[in-house]
């Protein structure tokens, strides 16, 4: 399963969609939207990673709902948003590259055949082909924009199981951040309302397992956070509306209240 790969671009066959998206590129909005576990495709050469249909459309290959729930921000803020176009299991663009997790070979609870004992070039292939392609044209974007003055907020939507590992989670959605912690509570601040139980760095906290947040923000000095919403939630276009609409009001309240 694990064959060698010559030349890194030949992980993808000529006929396969490229390694990222990107929607709106100009945007007017301060925000800059990631969302770097958004499809669960797979490379047709990695024969599906060894895992039936079902797993592979679990929460473990992507994020339900987060691409169509930031689709919808851009939409709404005018926003520019980027992508990943192949699921987390081929490699996890929110990783840093020395992370065991960058290539799980378990997943939650469930092994991955075709990401065990893969060798140093098969690796790279992935690396070179899925992972720097998509944070070198985020980070084209966001030098473009300190090279003009503008105002940037780096904004990762994300989706998450409502039980992992057996354990419920009790939040409706949560806001997931380092160093922008004024930012992050202004956030919490505007989502609050009645029936909503919100989590402050939960359902997990910003640390050495992430990517985006300490990379594209905290390193940059830009005010950035992951959402997170429970993936049931978002899981319809009425769901999506409703958060989409939701968080384009709390986080337009937010940036107005950080400047």
């Amino acid at each position: 399963m694990n064959a060698l790969l010559p030349d890194p671009a030949e992980l993808l066959d000529i006929d396969e969609p490229p390694p990222y998206g990107v929607i709106n590129p100009d945007g007017t909005s301060p925000v800059v939207l990631l969302c770097e576990h958004a499809l669960p495709r797979i490379p047709r050469r990695l024969s599906h990673l060894g895992l039936p249909r079902s797993e592979r459309l679990r929460h473990i290959g992507w994020d339900i709902g987060a691409l169509a729930l930031a689709r919808h921000l851009s939409d709404q803020l005018d926003a520019p948003l980027f992508h990943t176009g192949y699921s987390r299991l081929v490699v996890d663009c929110n990783r840093p590259l020395d992370n065991p997790s960058l290539i799980p070979e378990i997943a939650e609870t469930t092994p991955v055949p075709g990401n065990c004992g893969v060798i140093p070039t098969d690796r790279a292939a992935r690396i070179d082909t899925l992972f720097r392609p998509f944070h070198a044209a985020v980070a084209r974007r966001l030098d473009l924009r300190a090279a003009r003055g503008e105002t940037t907020f780096v904004i990762g939507v994300h989706s998450y199981t409502p039980v992992f590992k057996g354990v419920a989670r009790p939040w409706h959605a949560g806001i997931l951040y380092s160093g922008a912690t004024v930012f992050a509570q202004r956030l919490l601040k505007a989502i609050a309302e009645p029936g909503l139980t919100l989590g402050d760095n939960q359902p997990y906290c910003i640390d050495a397992d992430d990517y985006t947040v300490p990379v594209h923000g905290d390193a940059r000095g830009l005010p950035s956070v992951l959402v997170e919403v429970r993936h049931d939630l978002i899981a319809t276009h009425v769901g999506v509306r409703e958060w989409g609409d939701r968080l384009t009001r709390s986080l337009t309240q937010a940036m107005a209240a950080d400047g």
